[in-house]
């Protein structure tokens, strides 16, 4: 199964892309990953990257992408994978069909986790993070004991830059220009399939886990 994961900040990406790796037995491939292996690794795109990284620029797509086709060539990844964070524009999808194609395979499906941006400004500006320990509690889902202070250690709890409400609607609106153009290119290749990202993470899971086997068999 190679499969790509798309959808705003806040649709759960990280945790459905964990839980359907190893239900399909797949290595999970995140941008985020592959970036902090080369750096850790002192590879000479990992050095390229850092340059970015360490001036607040994003990294050129040009330095992405060989990240990706190297990782996508491992051992690992020969019989499947699940990208999560990777094509993040029409660009990158088109050079990531590129890419398989070199390497002699394709995409079997592409899943996109939908959910209402009131939903995600709800989700991500709730959360309050502990300075101390790093748990991170949300007001509504999740609350501390006692409000505004960490169960762990007391520590006074923050909430992130990120995790502001004008900063939520700023990513999603990136999102929204930059990412979103993806479900029309993927939809176009015959490739998408979109599910509710809404409820018990469980019931998201077995929605995804149904979506992904069904447009692969398709």
């Amino acid at each position: 199964m190679r499969a790509v994961l798309v959808g705003p900040p806040g649709a759960g990406k990280g945790t459905q892309a964990q839980i359907l790796a190893t239900e399909l037995s797949i290595p999970k491939v995140s941008t985020g990953d592959i970036f902090r292996a080369n750096v850790s690794g002192g590879t000479e795109l990992g050095k390229k990257a850092k340059e970015y990284m360490d001036r607040g620029d994003l990294v050129p797509d040009e330095v992405t992408n060989a990240m990706v086709k190297d990782r996508l060539a491992q051992e690992d990844a020969a019989e499947g994978f699940l990208l999560d964070g990777f094509p993040r524009n029409v660009p990158q999808a088109e050079t990531l069909k590129t890419m398989l194609a070199d390497l002699g395979s394709k995409l079997d499906a592409v899943l996109e986790l939908r959910v209402d941006e009131e939903e995600v400004v709800k989700r991500l500006s709730g959360r309050r993070s502990c300075p101390e320990c790093g748990r991170v509690y949300h007001v509504e889902y999740d609350a501390p004991r006692t409000a505004g202070r960490c169960d762990e250690d007391g520590t006074e709890l923050y909430q992130r830059e990120d995790d502001r409400e004008e900063t939520i609607r700023h990513r999603l609106k990136v999102y929204r220009d930059q990412t979103a153009p993806l479900v029309e290119f993927y939809e176009g290749e015959g490739l998408l399939a979109t599910i509710a990202a809404t409820g018990p993470v469980a019931e998201v899971s077995e929605r995804a886990m149904a979506a992904i086997r069904e447009k692969a068999s398709s």
